[in-house]
C-alpha cells in the first residue's frame, strides 16, 4: 500500500481508496462509543476468515452514496478477540469520519481482507521491558499488544504511555488504570507486568508533558518497574505510534541511544508504523 502522509486513524488527510469488492468484506457494526466531542470507537463483526497480529491495522469505510470511502485503521483488540474494535478522532468535515461517527450499531461497513503492519513483536527482537509510546489515536495498536498473552511470555513488563491534550482524550484510561483485570486471557499478567503511563499537556493532571520529556525526567519509567530509568538498547523494545513530530523526535533519539529499527524481514530493537508517517 503506499504511503500515508499522516497517522491515518487520526486524520483525515490521508488518501482515501476506493474498494474492490474482491478485497473487501461487509460487515456489522456491533457498539459504538463517543469518548467525547472528538473521539470514539467502535467494534465490527470479525469474518471468521480474518487473522491478524496483535498491532496491525487494516481497512476500513463506508458506501457514501456511489463513492466508497475507506483508509487504514489499526485494530485495537487482540489478535484472539471475537470482534474487531477501532479508535477514531472526528473530523467535522472530513469525508470519512464526519460519517463514520454517526454510525450505530447494525449499520454496515467495509472491511479490507489483508490486516498487515510493522507494530508487531516479530518485528522486535527479544528484551526484558517493551515500551508502547503513544499519542493521540496511536494508542490503538497498543490496546491490541497489550492484551496479547504472548507479549506477557516474551517481555517480562509491559509499559504503555499516551500522550494526550485534554484528560478527556484519554480513552480507555480506566481500563488501564485497572490493567485490563476483567480480560479473560491477560488480567494475572497484566496485573504484575503491565504500567501504564497517561499524560496531559493542556490540562491539570497528576503526569504532564509530552513523551521526550517524560524519557527525559524519569516519568516513563513508573516505581515498581525494575531497571534504569533510561532506555537500554541491551534489553528495552520500543513502538512508537502517534503524531509524526513524536514518532520523529524519538525515533531521533533512540537512534542516538543505539537502538535499531526493526521490521518484519529485519526485527530490530524499536519499530513505528512506516505507512502511518510520512
Amino acid at each position: 500500500m503506499s504511503t500515508l502522509p499522516e497517522l491515518a486513524p487520526a486524520t483525515d488527510r490521508a488518501p482515501l481508496v476506493q474498494p474492490e469488492s474482491a478485497a473487501f468484506d461487509t460487515v456489522k457494526v456491533l457498539w459504538v462509543k463517543h469518548w467525547n466531542e472528538h473521539l470514539f470507537s467502535l467494534a465490527v463483526e470479525r469474518p471468521a476468515s480474518m487473522r491478524f497480529r496483535s498491532g496491525e491495522f487494516v481497512m476500513l469505510g463506508l458506501h457514501d452514496g456511489n463513492k466508497p470511502l475507506v483508509r487504514a485503521y489499526s485494530v485495537a483488540s487482540p489478535s484472539w478477540a471475537d470482534e474487531l474494535e477501532f479508535l477514531s478522532i472526528k473530523v467535522a468535515e472530513g469525508p470519512l469520519t464526519s460519517r463514520l461517527q454517526q454510525v450505530e450499531a447494525g449499520d454496515e461497513l467495509y472491511l479490507g481482507r489483508k490486516p498487515t503492519g510493522t507494530l508487531v513483536a516479530d518485528a522486535l527482537l527479544g528484551g526484558k521491558r517493551l515500551f508502547l509510546l503513544s499519542t493521540g489515536t496511536g494508542l490503538a495498536p497498543f490496546l491490541s499488544v497489550a492484551r496479547d498473552p504472548d507479549i506477557y511470555s516474551r517481555f517480562d513488563t509491559v509499559v504503555v504511555a499516551h500522550s494526550v491534550r485534554r484528560v478527556s482524550d484519554l480513552a480507555y484510561h480506566d481500563e488501564q488504570v485497572a490493567r485490563w483485570s476483567e480480560d479473560p486471557l491477560v488480567s494475572e499478567e497484566a496485573g504484575a507486568q503491565f504500567f501504564y503511563v497517561p499524560t496531559v499537556t493542556r490540562e491539570p493532571f497528576h503526569t504532564s508533558g509530552r513523551i521526550g520529556a517524560l524519557l527525559e525526567n524519569g516519568q516513563l519509567f513508573p516505581d515498581g518497574l525494575g531497571g534504569e530509568k533510561r532506555l537500554d538498547p541491551e534489553s528495552d523494545r520500543v513502538m512508537l505510534c502517534g503524531s509524526t513530530a513524536m514518532i520523529r523526535e524519538t525515533a531521533e533519539l533512540l537512534d542516538g541511544l543505539g537502538f535499531t529499527e526493526g521490521s518484519n524481514a529485519d526485527p530490530g530493537t524499536y519499530v513505528i508504523e512506516r505507512a502511518f508517517v510520512g
